[in-house]
């Protein structure tokens, strides 16, 4: 297992919501994606049935979180300044993937992109932009 496995894994280990999501992560080179199974409990609205949007939001923050643990090694955990969300899509009840993408990773900020899908990724059911403190370990 790599640094950057170790890093993924300790990361979304030490996320309580993450555990309860049941979020898993895949590494492949410096490309991560992230799965989030479909479960009763993430329904938001069980007419349609939809994933609840709060679910979708703290899955690709999470999944910006997890990027950013894989790019660089950090003294702490990066902390959300502000995130930007676009709902683009009903979650259906399907397994719901995500990839980030850091525009920019500075000495204090980073900038990551999220974009999250279920059957097809050229059809996002949601997106994120957010900022984010980071301390980039000096080792």
């Amino acid at each position: 297992m790599s640094d950057a496995d170790t890093r993924l894994v300790s990361m979304l280990d030490s996320i309580p919501y993450a555990r309860f999501l049941g979020i898993k992560a895949e590494l492949a080179g410096d490309e991560m994606t992230a799965v989030l199974p479909f479960a009763q409990h993430i329904v938001g609205n069980p007419m349609l049935p939809a994933i609840h949007g709060g679910v979708l939001g703290a899955f690709m923050e999470m999944t910006a979180l997890a990027q950013l643990s894989v790019a660089a090694p950090m003294k702490r955990q990066p902390r959300t300044i502000d995130v930007s969300i676009e709902y683009l899509r009903s979650g259906r009840p399907l397994t719901t993937y995500a990839r980030a993408s850091i525009k920019k990773l500075g000495r204090r900020i980073a900038n990551v992109h999220v974009e999250a899908w279920q059957e097809t990724r050229s059809a996002p059911i949601a997106t994120l932009r957010g900022l984010f403190l980071v301390a980039p370990s000096e080792d």
